[in-house]
């Protein structure tokens, strides 16, 4: 007499991009890896939508928006992934768009936005504008119901509204996780933690100044999520300092000028004026390059695309592994990543603009190929086929552009930063200059390539602090993470009309008991300090697994059940603050087990992974979706030996169908 097998249940906490992304590849792998006689029963927990999450739900300000073309934004496989379960495309958020003008095919199952601000904007949208955060939301919310079309009928997912606060049980048994205010937990066969960006306590400095701001009633805000951020208690007229010039530095300029009630005019010559609404605060910003972001490209590619990886691959990273060594990134991989990104710019460069060059594409490349990127050869190549040398690509000038810079006034400051800003947008939005976005694409190419690199500890603990989570994350989101073209245009209308004032490079704060006030100076104006009433940490909680805002995460941490990465070498030990994980499936390391614990998984930004994106660009083989498929074949494989005692009932969830 045959038997019915016992039902499987997993658990993933987070119901936002990251798991979408899984549940999808759990879709396209169920065929070939699941029973079809076998129920799976699938918990999601998450307070917020499934599909957007936190970060990308609706309930946000329709002011704020991507930093990313909607052409530019998919959650599907496509032809380019490398990965071992089966390719199935889909709309990007900028094709999914067309279908609600009829510009398109529709897209099942098809259903209208609610809110009408978002079905117009959609209605209008063009592949290369830059949406809004609510857009993107109803883009994610979609993908996420067609995932659950595209499940078997043994698949069942259920979403429970609640926090996940803390995950018990053996490796060789019934995992167990409870949520806030609930009796009962859930009991999991496995269990996936995709909680996505996560908030932290303020760090030593954030709370002395908390307590500083306290004392003299004062404004203080640490590093926090734009979206989620009070800013109510900024008074108009205010002198506000930010520290910070990046994504968040520009959400929160715009919540506390567009938000408060301005608005832009256009002039005759295309330049914007700021018409304030009398209720911003002034905004003195400042960081460590004292620069914006670097503009977004705003156009295709003009020649044929580089073939990518060439100099740093997985052949590249396998040959770094072999050698006996500890790997320093600056001097053993950087130059292979240059290399790279070098061979993207000047692909395009040949092939769209040769007459700017003064020899052959087949020649470069020929003498390119086997020169190394900082070598006297390189440069003189370079320097003989590139006569101009804005069309060369200078990493050192494009990462620190103050470097070596003063002013005598803070208005001559004022005055250079806003010329710097001005030719960044219009050389970023001129397609003369596309090497910019060959050059684009190749970063893209070895960010993709380094979770192995990393996922392998070779890496020196002064690398991974001070160079990979240091300078390569702050290199990286400076070049490739900017905000769009017209968000500078109005960061300038913003300067000229004296609501945002910029301090300079390597800011440093501090504060003046006397007057109870904050302070700022910069080597950029030397002798220059300035006095503030409000002071704003301008961007987003570094990951911290003591300081982790996540009440399972920090469950796990004391109780000993986490390990947070550590790299060391003779001299140094570093923390990162990060998830541990197995390379190959995500698996969380146990310190208690001395090694990946065999039911937990973890996936995302709180991962050494660091986070790897949920959604990426289009034909770039993105590493999120080969880490998603990853997982989601060995979450298939290990669920269906599993499942002995571990009843599959519903909870006090949603069942979820469409």
């Amino acid at each position: 007499m045959s038997s019915t097998p016992s039902a499987a249940v997993l658990v993933v906490v987070g119901a936002g991009p990251r798991a979408t992304g899984l549940l999808e590849r759990i879709a396209a792998n169920a065929p070939e890896l699941w029973d079809e006689e076998r129920q799976l029963h699938i918990h999601l927990v998450d307070p917020h939508p499934p599909g957007p999450g936190r970060i990308w739900r609706h309930a946000q300000s329709p002011l704020l928006r991507m930093n990313s073309m909607a052409e530019d934004v998919t959650m599907f496989t496509d032809e380019s992934s490398t990965i071992d379960g089966p390719v199935r495309p889909g709309p990007s958020l900028a094709e999914w768009a067309a279908q609600f003008s009829g510009r398109g095919p529709r897209h099942a199952p098809y259903t209208e936005p609610a809110d009408p601000g978002v079905l117009a904007e959609l209605r209008a949208l063009d592949g290369t504008d830059f949406p809004t955060r609510r857009a993107q939301s109803a883009y994610l919310d979609w993908v996420f119901r067609r995932v659950l079309t595209e499940l078997p009928p043994s698949v069942t997912v259920e979403w429970h509204r609640a926090t996940a606060t803390a995950v018990t049980g053996p490796p060789d048994g019934p995992q167990r996780v409870r949520l806030a205010g609930r009796a009962t937990p859930l009991t999991a066969d496995l269990v996936v933690l995709a909680q996505g960006h996560l908030g932290s306590a303020p760090a030593a400095e954030h709370r002395g100044h908390a307590a500083f701001a306290r004392r003299h009633g004062r404004f203080h805000l640490p590093p926090d999520f734009s979206a989620d951020t009070d800013l109510s208690g900024l008074r108009p007229g205010e002198h506000v300092i930010l520290r910070g010039f990046g994504l968040a530095f520009v959400d929160l300029v715009t919540l506390l000028t567009e938000g408060r009630g301005g608005s832009y005019r256009t002039e005759p010559d295309g330049t914007l004026t700021y018409l304030p609404s009398g209720r911003e605060p002034v905004l003195h910003v400042g960081s460590r390059r004292g620069v914006p972001y670097h503009s977004k490209t705003r156009y295709r590619l003009q020649g044929p695309r580089p073939a990518l990886p060439r100099y740093f691959g997985p052949d590249a990273v396998d040959a770094l592994l072999a050698g006996a060594r500890p790997l320093d990134l600056r001097r053993d991989v950087w130059p292979l990543m240059a290399k790279e990104i070098g061979f993207g710019h000047y692909h395009e460069l040949f092939h769209a603009h040769p007459e700017r060059t003064v020899l052959s594409w087949p020649d470069f490349a020929a003498a390119y190929e086997h020169l190394d990127w900082y070598s006297d050869a390189m440069a003189a190549l370079v320097t003989e086929a590139v006569p101009d040398p804005a069309d060369r690509l200078d990493f050192e000038a494009l990462d620190r552009p103050l470097d070596g810079l003063s002013f005598p006034t803070p208005d001559a400051f004022q005055e250079h930063l806003r010329h710097h800003i001005a030719q960044d947008v219009a050389r970023r939005e001129d397609p003369e200059f596309s090497a910019d976005l060959g050059a684009f694409l190749a970063l893209l190419s070895v960010y993709g390539q380094l979770p192995r690199l990393v996922a392998a500890g070779r890496l020196t603990a002064r690398s991974t602090a001070d160079g990979l989570d240091g300078w390569w994350h702050g290199f990286f989101s400076f070049l490739a993470s900017g905000p769009p073209g017209f968000r500078l245009r109005q960061l300038l209308a913003l300067s000229r009309a004296g609501v945002v004032r910029f301090v300079g490079a390597d800011i440093r704060i501090g504060t003046d008991e006397s007057t109870g006030t904050f302070t700022a100076t910069s080597p950029t104006v030397p002798g220059r300090s300035l006095h503030a009433t409000a002071l704003i940490e301008a961007y987003l909680p570094g990951a911290s697994l003591d300081r982790t805002e996540d009440p399972l995460l920090r469950d796990l941490y004391r109780r000993g059940a986490l390990a947070e990465e550590v790299v060391a070498d003779p001299a140094h030990t570093h923390r990162s603050g990060l998830l541990t994980v197995s390379p190959a499936d995500g698996r969380l390391v146990d310190p208690a087990l001395g090694g990946p614990h065999p039911r937990r998984v973890a996936l995302g930004a709180p991962t050494n992974s660091r986070a790897v994106a949920a959604f990426a660009r289009p034909r770039t083989d993105s590493p999120g979706f080969r880490q998603n498929d990853a997982v989601a074949r060995a979450l298939l494989r290990a669920l269906g030996t599993a499942g002995a005692g571990t009843a599959a009932r519903p909870g006090d969830g949603r069942p979820l169908t469409v």
